[in-house]
């Protein structure tokens, strides 16, 4: 599936201002009851030190610092954030529920 523009920005915005060592997105908005295409819903694993020694709250925080300027454009987003530690020690993802409301 082709990324879209919001999918690119992020990836760029979070490779910018973090030291990531693995960052995968997934556009989740196709789950949802939007039109087909929509970037509306996103689920981001993010691995990167720069998680060290930060609560898990205050490791969303940060992502969504760095997103503050492209959040108006994005309904819903899923942070599975790690220092490579932990993500070597619990790589494993679950996946997102289904919308209710999906067409």
């Amino acid at each position: 599936m082709k990324m879209g523009p919001i999918e690119n920005k992020i990836i760029y915005t979070l490779n910018q201002c973090m030291n990531i060592s693995s960052l995968k997105i997934q556009n989740e908005s196709f789950m949802h009851n939007v039109p087909d295409g929509s970037e509306s819903h996103f689920k981001v694993v993010i691995v990167s030190n720069d998680f060290d020694n930060l609560s898990l709250i205050n490791r969303h925080k940060l992502v969504h610092n760095y997103l503050k300027n492209m959040m108006k454009d994005i309904h819903a987003i899923s942070i599975h954030a790690f220092n490579k530690e932990e993500f070597k020690l619990n790589p494993i993802i679950l996946d997102s529920p289904n919308c209710a409301n999906k067409k």
